[in-house]
């Protein structure tokens, strides 16, 4: 039976023998190469943030620079956040370590221990008194990492970006604080955290295409969800009146610099609250955010300044009227006529919500100047879960967000009548073949107080706050085509 080589076997190079001899050479001098608990007394960055000399001190990390002379030598040591420099001299250490020093390769990840002390430039050090083997890296790290050639690697091999790439390292900590500030935010004004299903017997609360899957069990086909709007507000009508949701959800479209199949969103609904109560706290939430995560609220995205201190409010209504002529009681096959007839590419004949918000970007960039811009007037049958203004049932009591012209925010006043949520299905219904969710009406008929939703994409926003330019920069693992080969 042929034996399956394994990738390390195949992409043998000489650097990856030289590796595989070192490894070798430790395993034969009794040295286990991938130790195990190794107990440390302080993080690096700490230790020299707070730098003082003579201090015993057992730190760890992975070895990424390394300078010999003779019978001593240098390497720099990192742990997630800092990097120091251990210095080892042959008559200091056990018998028979600093022989096994050169079997070190950049890239393995080691424990030292020893006294801290400062060199003749200052640099801060620990004279290392031992070290341990904890991983041997067989791979050699890349010497450089940037550029066009490189992209789709260090989205692939993540655990090689985060290695070598401290500005990625920089994003994902500040997404990580992005999502504690929000639910320290949230939760500092009653606000109740909630889990709701990830998989849907029937796919509702957002338009997009959904993922199906099968369970063997109960032999039903499962969505995942495109999002929690429904779970959410089933909360609402049992009284848990303020709740939200950091979610992961799930569509079945393309993949761009703005989308991926998997995304997080922030969902939050309010009782007793509308519209016009969600816009204050979305501005207050992002202003926070931004505050917390940067420590200012004025700041560029792609060369573009963003000023969170000034909000605008814009007319998505008006501004079709103005530019294209479309009114809101005009079919929808004849705003399709007349985009065309000012040059906008729609497909098809109809509108889908992505060439919609593409529109609504591109109208709203030049009007932003660089501010938020909450897009109002939205006509109200893009939005078959909003409820209708009273002065003009024509537009919906909804708002969108954008920030560098990109779509961050979607929120209104939600519909709690019914009779009319039911009318509403059905005629979405008619279009795209789908069943109606009878358990939300049924959980509407129980009565629903008048509410305010809001969603928040969480990657989109921690774009705009960490200057990345792709949403693929701000998830650890995006969704790839298949590697080749």
């Amino acid at each position: 039976m042929c034996q399956k080589e394994s990738p390390i076997q195949k992409d043998q190079n000489e650097l990856v023998r030289q590796r595989l001899e070192n490894l070798k050479a430790l395993k034969e001098t009794g040295i286990y190469p991938y130790g195990g608990r190794y107990d440390t007394s302080v993080r690096i960055k700490d230790l020299v943030d707070d730098f003082k000399e003579g201090i015993d001190t057992k730190v760890a990390g992975r070895i990424m620079a390394m300078r010999s002379h003779g019978k001593s030598a240098f390497c720099d040591l990192r742990d997630s956040e800092g990097k120091i420099q251990i210095y080892l001299k042959a008559d200091k250490l056990p018998e028979g370590q600093f022989a096994a020093f050169k079997s070190i390769d950049i890239g393995d990840i080691i424990g030292a221990e020893g006294k801290t002390f400062k060199t003749r430039t200052g640099e801060p050090t620990i004279e290392a008194a031992s070290f341990t083997f904890l991983s041997k890296g067989l791979r050699p790290l890349p010497e450089k990492w940037h550029g066009l050639k490189d992209v789709e690697t260090r989205y692939r091999q993540r655990y090689v970006d985060l290695i070598v790439n401290e500005p990625a390292r920089r994003i994902f900590r500040m997404r990580s604080q992005l999502t504690k500030n929000i639910r320290d935010f949230l939760d500092s004004r009653g606000y109740l955290e909630v889990e709701t299903p990830m998989m849907h017997p029937i796919p509702g609360g957002a338009a997009g295409k959904p993922f199906r899957t099968h369970h063997e069990t109960l032999d039903m086909d499962l969505y995942l969800r495109i999002a929690p709007e429904l779970y959410l507000k089933k909360l609402l009508v049992g009284g848990l009146e303020r709740v939200y949701e950091i979610n992961r959800s799930f569509r079945n479209e393309g993949i761009s610099t703005r989308h991926n199949p998997e995304f997080t969103m922030l969902e939050v609904y309010t009782a007793y609250g509308d519209c016009a109560t969600t816009m204050e706290l979305t501005q207050e939430l992002i202003t926070q955010a931004a505050k917390e995560v940067l420590g200012k609220t004025q700041f560029e995205y792609q060369g573009k300044g963003i000023d969170l201190d000034h909000w605008d409010k814009i007319s998505f209504a008006g501004l079709m009227e103005k530019e294209y002529g479309i009114l809101p009681d005009d079919d929808e096959k004849v705003w399709v006529k007349k985009l065309k007839k000012k040059g906008l590419e729609i497909e098809g004949k109809t509108l889908s919500r992505t060439q919609l918000i593409n529109i609504i970007g591109d109208l709203v960039t030049p009007e932003s100047k660089g501010h938020p811009v909450f897009v109002v007037d939205l006509f109200s049958e893009l939005c078959p879960l909003a409820k209708k203004k009273r002065d003009n049932p024509l537009l919906a009591d909804r708002f969108e967000l954008y920030i560098g012209g990109m779509e961050i925010a979607n929120a209104y006043s939600e519909l709690n009548d019914p009779i009319e949520q039911r009318l509403r299905f059905e005629a979405q219904a008619k279009d795209t073949k789908e069943d109606i969710d009878e358990d939300f009406i049924r959980a509407l008929e129980y009565g629903m107080p008048p509410a305010g939703g809001l969603g928040i994409g969480i990657d989109r926003l921690t774009m705009i706050l960490t200057d990345s330019a792709s949403i693929r920069d701000v998830i650890l693992f995006p969704q790839m085509r298949p590697e080749k080969g």
